[in-house]
């Protein structure tokens, strides 16, 4: 059975309604890491791995959510909306909240949810949930938001009510994904423009490296501080410079010693990543799939060594792939420590690069190497 068969499935079953419908999909990125948040570009994509929502209004003012993967009941009235004492609500109070801070009123629901986006492997799901809920409430009560809207308040939810101080790609990539196409975000302004993927013979295959290290969450607080010091000194010499975006890669050699380490490092990182973005678009409209492979690879030297968000599985399954000549390129995907390695491979090649990198991971680490191949799909809608 299919998820979205199983979410409405489960939902009948509860409640013994005709609920609507509606998906919105994990992302990945394909280049420009930790440039969101630093007003650079990114090149994200919706794939084929969603959270879905069956739902229904109800007439009073509760909300009673299911969660169907867990196998666990959330009640509480719209009117009290206090931190949960479990995790997962966390994400649709959050999304409440932004109605509420906005002046939207909504009555109550009555919603299953559940998807297929692997926990913990950087696709962001959390921000999939509440772009999917959002537009959910949009469509059962006619709220009249926009997409753009959507994705606004969905990252504040997971900024203001979660604590997550994220950019804002996932929540963008989530609901403007389009099939067969990656999206150059311009993370300032929000202007965008889709390329089309189609490189020629290969395929996207994630690999899981089932670790997330508790730095993650400690240290993308941090990488952002060190951003914001580098930004601070340069203004002195440049007052024009708003975010790193306005920094060239000359700049910050020119003024290196005064930066010190690490600061310096991270500077460095973020404005070739920014750099490296539209460089990879004019590779892509070109098919070429080694030189964007090469660019994959530079990325994740310098979260390796400059930005230092990586960590030792991850260094092991991209450095695994140098030596295959059907792996064009490869790199660390999301916040880092921990989570995907995304790679491209050539397609009549994928399960043989599988077999070998996932027997290289059990013997280096005793642990399973879970590999997802995902496609690019449709952005966040309702199923009909």
């Amino acid at each position: 059975m299919q998820t979205q068969e199983r979410i409405a499935a489960k939902y009948r079953e509860i409640y013994q309604g005709s609920p609507r419908l509606f998906h919105s999909p994990g992302r990945i990125n394909l280049i420009g890491e930790h440039t969101d948040y630093n007003d650079g570009f990114v090149l994200p994509a919706s794939v084929d791995k969603a959270v879905y929502f069956a739902i229904e209004p109800r007439d009073d003012r509760n909300v009673e959510l299911y969660a169907a993967d867990l196998g666990e009941h959330y009640h509480f009235p719209l009117d009290d909306l206090s931190k949960p004492s479990v995790q997962w609500p966390v994400f649709q109070l959050g999304v409440l909240d932004q109605l509420r801070k906005n002046g939207i009123g909504i009555g109550g629901f009555q919603a299953v949810f559940g998807g297929d986006i692997p926990a913990g492997a950087g696709m962001s799901s959390s921000a999939a949930l509440e772009c999917c809920l959002l537009f959910a409430l949009n469509e059962i009560y006619t709220l009249g938001l926009s997409r753009l809207d959507i994705v606004r308040m969905a990252q504040k939810a997971e900024n203001e009510f979660v604590g997550v101080n994220c950019g804002i790609m996932d929540q963008f990539a989530s609901v403007f994904g389009r099939p067969g196409s990656v999206i150059r975000l311009d993370c300032r302004n929000l202007e965008y423009e889709y390329y089309p993927f189609v490189l020629e013979g290969y395929g996207l295959v994630l690999c899981d490296t089932t670790v997330k290290h508790s730095l993650a969450g400690s240290e993308y607080n941090t990488r952002r501080k060190e951003c914001e010091t580098g930004v601070s000194l340069l203004q002195q010499y440049y007052p024009g410079i708003k975010s790193l975006r306005d920094v060239s890669a000359d700049q910050v050699e020119r003024h290196k010693d005064e930066m010190g380490d690490p600061v310096y490092r991270r500077c460095r990182f973020i404005t070739r990543e920014i750099q490296r973005v539209p460089e990879a678009c004019q590779l892509l409209l070109e098919n070429e799939a080694q030189a964007f492979g090469a660019k994959m690879y530079e990325t994740h030297e310098g979260l390796r060594h400059d930005y230092e968000v990586s960590c030792e599985e991850l260094d092991f399954l991209v450095d695994f792939t140098r030596s295959l000549p059907e792996v064009a390129g490869a790199r660390m995907m999301g916040g880092g420590f921990g989570g995907c390695t995304i790679n491209l491979v050539r397609s009549e090649q994928l399960d043989s690069f599988e077999k070998q990198v996932k027997e290289a991971y059990l013997g280096t680490f005793g642990r399973e190497l879970p590999c997802y191949r995902v496609e690019i799909g449709a952005g966040t809608g309702e199923i009909r």
